[in-house]
């Protein structure tokens, strides 16, 4: 029998119980099959080298944590290929256990005709410098703040019959204090827990039907996880449209459990998917160092997962009904 590993990203979840773990498998044993729309219409599209070419601009900004001359650099940059967008501004100011820092969630609007939202997310900061001077982040933010741009111009001026979909660039994702001296779910996720909370609020929780997040998705060797804290038929969901897009060698080779920006949102009762490959470089040497660096990503990565949520997108489009959460 197979058990999970306990990864946290960006962070270790060192202390995830064994128990939690086996509960976690036994909902995906029990799941009924979902029965999935036919595969009908032209495939979605993904243009995997511009995409690499926006997380070699986002990278040469260099470290980007909260706070940062850096960090403004990059909003006015993700900004900046959003114009003529529908785009909300959440902004507001996040105390942490090294003081007040602004946080800036960014959120791209593309309406849709039917009732409800699907989201998709990544976070665009990397860690606060008490934690790496020289960490740039190619990979771990870099990689998909640059695919949710190409997303962006994927539905850019196409008229959708399906949800609306929000693209998220949530901020302030990595703690602030090193890996040992505080549990990660004390010091981190300030942003993505703030707009479930805010969304929570005021009522618009309730129109998200599904919540996809990517997180370290540019590996040139692509392995994403089934993550064990996602919701087990919107994984099914993603691995059908890897299927249909004839990438499913890519996808759930690995079981895992991972801590993430999807859980604020998972907590909240919100179907959730985390897309994240947590093996970067041998025995994942190099996260969270100086080495993740563009030169270890992929055009084709960023491709295969780009296309991978489109058709997620599409497919959940004609899902009807949706299974419940």
């Amino acid at each position: 029998m197979l058990f999970p590993l306990a990864f946290a990203a960006c962070d270790h979840d060192r202390n995830s119980a064994q128990a939690s773990d086996q509960n976690q498998a036994a909902k995906i044993a029990e799941a009924a099959p979902i029965s999935f729309p036919p595969d009908a219409g032209p495939l979605p599209t993904f243009d995997g080298n511009r995409a690499m070419q926006y997380v070699k601009e986002i990278v040469a900004f260099g470290p980007r944590p909260i706070g940062s001359a850096n960090h403004k650099k990059v909003e006015e940059y993700i900004a900046s290929h959003l114009k003529g967008d529908a785009v909300e501004d959440d902004m507001f100011t996040a105390d942490t256990p090294e003081g007040k820092f602004p946080v800036h969630n960014i959120i791209a609007k593309f309406p849709g005709a039917k009732d409800g939202i699907v989201v998709i997310a990544s976070h665009y900061d990397t860690n606060y410098p008490l934690r790496n001077t020289s960490f740039v982040g190619a990979n771990d933010g870099g990689s998909s703040s640059a695919l949710l741009l190409e997303i962006a111009n994927q539905l850019r001026g196409k008229p959708r019959d399906g949800y609306s979909v929000w693209l998220v660039w949530d901020d302030a994702e990595e703690s602030v204090k090193p890996d040992t001296e505080l549990p990660f779910l004390d010091d981190s996720l300030y942003g993505i827990r703030h707009l479930a909370e805010k969304w929570q609020a005021d009522g618009t929780l309730k129109k998200v039907k599904a919540f996809l997040l990517a997180d370290m998705i540019g590996d040139a060797d692509l392995n994403i996880d089934r993550d064990l804290n996602s919701t087990p038929w919107l994984e099914d969901t993603v691995f059908e449209a890897a299927t249909r897009m004839g990438y499913q060698s890519h996808f759930f080779g690995r079981k895992n459990q991972v801590t993430d920006d999807h859980l604020p949102f998972m907590q909240k009762g919100v179907p959730s998917a985390d897309l994240i490959d947590f093996d970067y470089g041998y025995n994942n040497v190099f996260w969270h160092t100086p080495q993740d660096t563009a030169d270890k990503l992929s055009p084709k990565s960023l491709e295969i997962t780009g296309v991978v949520i489109l058709e997620t997108i599409r497919i959940l489009d004609k899902m009807e009904p949706l299974p419940p959460k």
